[in-house]
């Protein structure tokens, strides 16, 4: 397995503004946001025709054979929500347990961050953990916000919704002025619900001030395009 770049610094991204800015589950100071020195961009969503083909350039790389070949490296998925403790690590922790059921576990690299630091350190939300449990799903994580390495590490990077897209596009192009980021890495950040078979939504909605439905209706729409997006990996590179 190829060795991944060492994570480099961790700035937050998203503005802040009341808002963008929910009650945290225990005080803490925010961090400073970096600076938009850049106008901000905004990007059309692509297709689901062109998510197709940025699956095909990451997963089907030339690999050299013979028994010195080095190992394939794992595909690696990012999911990013606004604070991390809600969506985007529900969806690692949906994706994980569809990838261990396959027993593709060293096939892949699976994380999730936030596009804010406000809850950077805790666990995930515990209305999300006991909704996923009942799922016999285990979530984990400890939220943290995106960094300019994770456009270098991951092969694709999902927003939960079209603000934390254009968060993190944003993000992309502060970044990538005073960073070594790849040229097209914004071609990696697509929507959730872009990989959704069974449901309409574009967006997956924010669970964080509405009761038990909200969560089970999150969990829903991941379930389903979680799904979606393993088997298109699948198909691409093994």
């Amino acid at each position: 397995m190829n060795t991944l770049r060492a994570a480099a610094l961790s700035t937050p991204i998203a503005q802040n503004s009341p808002n963008r800015r929910r009650a945290p589950l225990r005080p803490r100071k925010l961090q400073p946001f970096l600076p938009n020195t850049h106008p901000a961009t905004k990007h059309p969503i692509p297709s689901i025709k062109s998510t197709t083909r940025v699956l095909a350039a990451a997963s089907m790389a030339p690999t050299p054979l013979g028994d010195d070949a080095p190992p394939s490296r794992p595909f690696s998925v990012l999911f990013v929500c606004l604070g991390n403790i809600c969506r985007s690590p529900a969806a690692e922790g949906v994706f994980r347990h569809l990838v261990k059921e396959r027993g593709l576990d060293s096939e892949f690299r699976i994380d999730s961050a936030g596009t804010i630091n406000y809850h950077e350190g805790d666990q995930a939300d515990p209305r999300m953990r006991a909704s996923s449990k009942k799922r016999g799903i285990e979530i984990t994580s400890v939220s943290r916000p995106i960094k300019p390495s994770d456009f270098r590490d991951f092969d694709l990077i999902l927003a939960m919704d079209n603000q934390n897209r254009e968060d993190i596009l944003g993000a992309f192009e502060r970044w990538r002025h005073r960073e070594t980021l790849p040229e097209d890495a914004a071609n990696k950040v697509r929507l959730m619900c872009s990989f959704c078979k069974r449901h309409d939504e574009t967006q997956v909605p924010d669970p964080y001030y509405g009761g038990p439905q909200g969560f089970e209706k999150v969990l829903d729409l991941l379930e389903d395009a979680c799904g979606s997006l393993l088997e298109n990996i699948v198909s691409l590179k093994l």
